[in-house]
């Protein structure tokens, strides 16, 4: 009895600190975004260096989540929920990572552009940015809690930032009409957007990995509303299996 409870301790122990490296990641990447866009927007290369820099940090969290989940399957055998966790865990930390690339992308193309003038359509970037985190915030929530409705939400959202994304891509194309001398610069300005609007297409991944997580149900690549009906149907049957 005491070897049982000795694994079982072990094995939730694993587990836990593999979720809890998970958010750590998502933590710093959520960071390293924020200093990517508030380098640019107040022209602080400073902080553009550090959304750099913190990069590494975010791949060897991710490696040793790998490394970490791997162990879990050797050692413990996990099924059902156990290996759900397992399996989530490392595609949320691959999504993380790539969001942590896209801070990295931006914060390179942020000081090439404080290189030279200010350009006021700048700006326009900011409301982007803020739909963009607002997205991977909430889908870590998503993932941290459990939240189904929550990870569904992130679809609609989703489309509000690419309409966003191309409003904003429009006004750039505009300046470039009327600029030429400032082209390169707005063309960095256009591939940050493009960023931020990846940053939510992961982030959107991530609930879905959510969602698999909670529910079992795969929903990917079926669309908002096919992927509601399937969730509302094996709600049904639960509670139908549940009022036998």
């Amino acid at each position: 009895m005491t070897d049982s409870v000795h694994i079982l301790g072990s094995f939730e122990n694993a587990l836990r600190g593999a979720r809890n490296t998970v958010l750590r990641m998502a933590s710093i990447a959520e960071q390293n975004l924020e200093h990517s866009i508030r380098g640019l927007l107040t022209r602080n290369a400073d902080l553009c260096n550090e959304a750099i820099a913190e990069e590494d940090e975010v791949n060897q969290l991710e490696r040793l989540i790998d490394a970490d989940s791997f162990d879990i399957l050797m050692r413990y055998n996990p099924v059902a929920g156990d290996l759900r966790e397992v399996i989530a865990g490392m595609k949320v930390a691959n999504n993380i990572e790539r969001i942590s690339d896209e801070a990295q992308s931006i914060a390179r193309r942020a000081r090439k552009v404080l290189k030279h003038s200010e350009i006021p359509e700048a700006v326009l970037i900011e409301p982007v940015y803020e739909k963009a985190v607002s997205l991977f915030r909430d889908s870590m929530k998503a993932y941290a809690e459990g939240n189904t409705e929550l990870a569904m939400s992130l679809y609609g959202r989703d489309r509000d930032l690419d309409q966003a994304h191309s409003d904003v891509i429009r006004e750039f194309s505009k300046r470039m009409d009327r600029e030429s001398g400032q082209i390169k610069q707005v063309l960095h300005l256009i591939f940050i957007v493009r960023s931020l609007e990846r940053v939510g297409d992961h982030a959107v991944n991530i609930g879905e990995d959510a969602v698999f997580l909670t529910s079992a149900e795969d929903i990917r690549h079926l669309g908002h509303k096919r992927a509601a009906k399937r969730l509302r149907r094996e709600s049904e049957e639960n509670s139908l299996d549940a009022a036998e």
